[in-house]
């Protein structure tokens, strides 16, 4: 398989799954409700965050933060797409990591082109102890960005 390819497919599932599930959560969950799936320790629950991680410039004005998360957004998926080009073919999971970052970022873009901000919806807690809620673009942004440190850290590739 071409290393492109892996780029294409990879980044179109997550973006596909990123946006499909939050759509549903948008069409079936009103906004601040929940649906316990597993008793004191997750739910689905509809929130929208206007910030970055973690809430991250969340109080800043709208400009602000449209300058602010487009530029980085779009400069990030620059750099993604240059690191893949430079990632050797024979390291699929470094290449398959670029590409859940890739279509992470363009699936949180997407929200925010269309809607302002980011749909949020999958919240675990432990008691009173809540992990800041996230969604599927979060997910593949964290997990590509794990395995890219252990590429870079551990096996000294880019």
């Amino acid at each position: 398989m071409s290393k492109y390819r892996i780029l294409i497919i990879v980044s179109l599932i997550i973006i596909i799954l990123d946006q499909v599930t939050k759509y549903l959560v948008l069409v079936k969950i009103p906004m601040y409700h929940s649906i316990v799936i597993f008793e004191n320790f997750f739910n689905l629950t509809h929130i929208h965050n206007t910030g970055g991680a973690f809430g991250f410039m969340a109080n800043q004005s709208l400009l602000v933060r449209q300058i602010l998360f487009h530029g980085v957004s779009l400069i990030s998926l620059g750099v993604i797409v240059y690191f893949y080009h430079q990632a050797p073919a024979k390291y699929p999971f470094l290449l398959t990591a670029l590409s859940l970052i890739f279509g992470g970022a363009i699936g949180n873009l997407i929200d925010r082109f269309r809607i302002g901000e980011v749909v949020d919806f999958l919240d675990f807690y432990i008691g009173s102890y809540h992990w800041p809620a996230f969604n599927v673009a979060d997910s593949a942004v964290s997990v590509g960005v794990t395995v890219l440190m252990y590429y870079m850290i551990v096996k000294k590739v880019l």
